[in-house]
């Protein structure tokens, strides 16, 4: 959700944020994203192999997990917190990457079109192939090179 903090961050203290990496950043949680939500059992009920991916994703142990799992699934009823309009995000000054995976099973991929469309100096990276958090695993390495260079960039257009 680091993404979206930084939406929220980028919209209400635009002078805060010079550049930023957003990836699957939601403008709002669509359908799909609160039905999966909604199937997201207790940690007490997931299997063995998702608490081993977890594991490999999130470093801060299972009390982390657990809180993942359950804000997840309390996001299913929230309609007041991710609701970014196009002329919210058009508030946004930092230069923008915005990540996503063209088969995101949360956020489809033209909700990242449409916030590369509305925040005024972004850039679009579509990963191919790439789910929901498309940056782990084999695509870290690209996304490590991808996102130094897009602060570089930044840094050397600042004033």
């Amino acid at each position: 959700m680091g993404g979206n903090i930084l939406l929220h961050m980028a919209t209400l203290q635009p002078h805060r944020i010079e550049a930023m990496v957003v990836v699957s950043a939601a403008m709002y949680f669509p359908d799909q994203a609160r039905a999966i939500m909604r199937q997201v059992p207790p940690a007490d009920d997931q299997p063995s192999q998702e608490w081993e991916a977890m594991r490999k994703r999130h470093k801060l142990g299972d009390q982390q997990i657990v809180a993942l799992w359950e804000w997840t699934r309390g996001m299913k009823d929230s309609y007041d917190d991710m609701n970014f309009t196009p002329p919210s995000l058009s508030r946004i000054t930092a230069s923008t990457l915005i990540v996503y995976g063209d088969r995101d099973q949360l956020h489809p991929v033209e909700m990242a079109v449409e916030m590369y469309r509305a925040i005024p100096r972004s850039a679009l990276w579509v990963v191919p192939n790439g789910g929901h958090g498309p940056v782990f695993f084999d695509a870290a390495a690209q996304f490590a090179q991808t996102a130094i260079a897009f602060f570089r960039t930044s840094a050397s257009r600042q004033p």
